[in-house]
């Protein structure tokens, strides 16, 4: 009966120390999830004190033990039905004989806060007796020991176990033990070492909880964040509880008794040593078989087992990809041959196309220049339209290239795509990947008969289809516009503006000046239709001759006078009058019609002087000399009266001389004035810009 009351005390310091250690383990958990600190009360201080030491100064065992015999599970059948409760007394010679051995090996000084090692003597349904080599047993409760999946205790007879030292006598002089809290001492010690040498543990998840899971590594309890779980973020974590895991510890707290570890740290140390490896065994020109990873606008990425590698969408065929999608999709394996690999910079450029030979090597041969060929309209763009020839293959007929007359219309309005045409091969580039097509070269060029159906100097008639500030186009047949320059639309004013003239849509005549084949190019002239005024005015208006004209326009330099249609002529402001005139306007008004003489002609430029001062001044002086050679008549000899004729005549003559046009001027007037004027209208045909001087035409 004492015995048993012995042991029931034994028991219940046993059981007073578990609890405080899961207590401890509660606080532990507590402390890890919200971060704050547990205080110690005294009752605890004591255990504690002991842990502590122990757990500072590394774990003690006794010299017959290492740490291998320590951290060992005893091994055992587990075909029990229930727990026999079994004494060393009915164990045979053999093994009484060797825990004699073990008792006398054993046998020395103890310390409370040891961790040692211990033989089981006895297993019965509420506690198990275990020999530590002391001068008594200590009682440990079963409840300290783990169950087995069929409810045995995982403990038998003859194991030898790492017991805690608890209390080397309790007040019956009984020693206390604890295989919890040995358990506890040694994993911290292994969790402690994995984290100074960076190696890994196990630890199975056993709940979730707010930011993570909650991991049991033998009976420590651990934090598993949710961002160290796996190498990218997961929404499921309820698959991993229950799972056993393998992570590292990243961070270790031993006064807090706060764990982290990660998963992720270990995944990306294995992720990379197997792309380390990857990337040294490949080579340019391997083939390999890869998984499509990810899309994007330039190209794929393609997993080759642990490494990425790029595929770009100009690696992918030899024709034309608009989109990587349009040649893969994600999840397809596909092989691919290596074209670079930079291990250093872990950059892998794969192709899909170089699998297959490059059409391109034997274009030139396969669609020479001039050939017919015919394709499948693939794309349109403002500039033209691609035509697939073959697979991986293309060329471009230019918007030039479809139309000889339809020049400014969309490629839309010829051909749409998923047109068969055919075509005029033009040029070919192997080097650049180039196949330029014509559409218009399989039709007649009406350009060509142009200058056979419109020979230069014949009339026409067409339509105004447009107007520039440059001159009118005039539509002479469908699709075939020619220009009517500014230059060549009046001979009374040089350059206008075309909207004065004529307007769009107006049915005009028309000269044709000009065929370019070459440039697609007609020049047509309006004025043409009518003579040149100009060809008579040489012969009409000499210098020094009188004229009349009507004033249509007064600038601030002088008035324009109209002398018959197309033919005008200016009197500068100093040829008004003979005194100081500030503005046209103190001496005339647009509407006047005036004598006027001729002072200057240049018919190369189309200009006419004319002066009103020289005029009024010949009228002065041939109304004073009327009257005074009437009177000189009278009283004068004949000699005399012939003698001021002739002065009078040579006075006349120097006049007119000063205001004739130089010797050059007269040249261009003399025999060859026909050549003259011809020059002169093919040079203005040629002038696409006004001419800055004052000019009468240009009024």
């Amino acid at each position: 009966m004492a015995e048993d009351v012995k042991k029931e005390e034994i028991t219940n310091d046993t059981i007073s120390v578990f609890e405080e250690t899961e207590e401890d383990e509660r606080v532990s958990e507590a402390e890890m999830e919200t971060g704050a600190e547990t205080p110690v009360d005294d009752d605890e201080k004591e255990v504690e004190d002991v842990t502590d030491e122990v757990y500072s100064t590394g774990v003690e065992v006794s010299e017959a033990s290492s740490e291998e015999e320590l951290i060992s599970a005893p091994t055992h059948p587990e075909d029990d039905e229930e727990i026999v409760v079994e004494d060393i007394s009915k164990m045979d010679d053999s093994v009484a004989e060797s825990v004699d051995i073990d008792y006398d090996e054993t046998l020395k000084k103890f310390e409370e806060g040891e961790i040692l090692r211990g033989l089981v003597i006895k297993v019965d349904s509420e506690e198990v007796i275990v020999d530590v080599g002391y001068k008594s047993e200590g009682c440990i409760p079963i409840a300290e020991f783990d169950m087995l999946p069929d409810g045995i205790p995982d403990v038998r007879v003859g194991d030898s176990i790492a017991v805690y030292l608890v209390r080397k006598e309790d007040s019956d002089g009984l020693i206390v033990l604890s295989k919890k809290i040995a358990d506890q001492k040694l994993i911290w010690n292994e969790i402690d070492t994995a984290s100074r040498e960076g190696k890994s543990i196990t630890g199975k998840v056993t709940r979730r909880i707010k930011g993570g899971l909650e991991v049991n590594v033998g009976n420590i309890i651990c934090f598993l964040p949710a961002s160290q779980v796996e190498l990218r973020p997961i929404q499921n974590f309820n698959k991993y509880i229950g799972k056993t895991l393998e992570m590292k510890v990243i961070s270790l707290d031993k006064p807090r008794r706060n764990i982290v570890l990660s998963r992720r740290a270990l995944l990306e140390e294995e992720m990379e040593a197997r792309k380390r490896e990857l990337l040294l065994s490949l080579e340019k020109g391997q083939m390999r078989e890869g998984t499509v990873k990810n899309i994007t606008q330039f190209g794929a990425f393609v997993d080759l087992g642990g490494v990425d590698g790029l595929l770009h969408k100009t690696d992918m065929s030899w024709g034309r990809v608009n989109h990587p999608s349009e040649a893969v999709s994600v999840g397809d394996k596909i092989e691919i041959m290596i074209l670079d690999v930079d291990p250093e910079e872990e950059r892998i450029s794969l192709g899909l196309k170089q699998k297959t030979p490059d059409p391109w090597l034997s274009v030139e041969e396969k669609y020479p220049v001039d050939s017919t060929v015919s394709g499948k309209i693939t794309n349109v763009v403002d500039y033209g339209a691609f035509v697939e020839l073959e697979e991986g293959m293309e060329g471009l007929v230019h918007v030039s290239e479809m139309s000889w007359t339809q020049r400014m219309v969309h490629p839309s309005k010829i051909v749409k795509e998923g047109d068969i045409i055919e075509a005029r091969v033009l040029d070919v580039n192997a080097e650049k990947q180039k196949i330029s097509l014509g559409l218009k070269q399989l039709q007649p060029n009406p350009w060509e008969l142009l200058e056979t159906k419109y020979p230069v100097g014949s009339k026409i008639r067409g339509k105004v289809r447009n107007l520039t500030d440059f001159g009118a186009f005039v539509e002479i047949e469908k699709g075939i516009d020619g220009l009517v320059h500014i230059s060549d639309m009046s001979w009374a004013k040089r350059f206008v503006n075309p909207r004065e003239i004529v307007n769009e849509g107006d049915e005009v005549e028309v000269v044709v000046l000009s065929v370019d084949v070459e440039n697609q190019k007609i020049s047509l002239g309006l004025k043409q239709v009518e003579p040149d005024p100009w060809v008579q005015v040489p012969e009409k208006y000499k210098v020094g001759s009188v004229v009349r004209g009507e004033i249509v326009n007064l600038t601030n330099f002088g008035a324009f006078a109209k002398l018959e249609d197309g033919v005008e002529g200016l009197i500068h402001i100093s040829e008004l009058d003979e005194k100081h005139v500030e503005t046209p306007e103190d001496v005339l008004s647009e509407g006047d019609v005036l004598d006027l003489k001729v002072i200057n002609l240049d018919p190369y430029e189309r200009r006419i002087g004319l002066s009103l001062r020289a005029y009024k001044a010949d009228q002065d002086r041939t109304s004073i000399g009327r009257a005074s050679n009437g009177r000189a008549t009278d009283s004068a000899p004949p000699d005399r009266r012939d003698s001021d004729r002739r002065d009078s005549g040579r006075r006349d003559a120097r006049r007119d001389s000063d205001r004739r046009p130089p010797e050059e001027e007269q040249g261009r007037m003399g025999t060859s004035l026909g050549e003259l004027i011809q020059e002169a209208q093919e040079e203005y045909q040629n002038k696409q810009e006004p001419d800055s001087n004052v000019e009468i035409s240009s009024q």
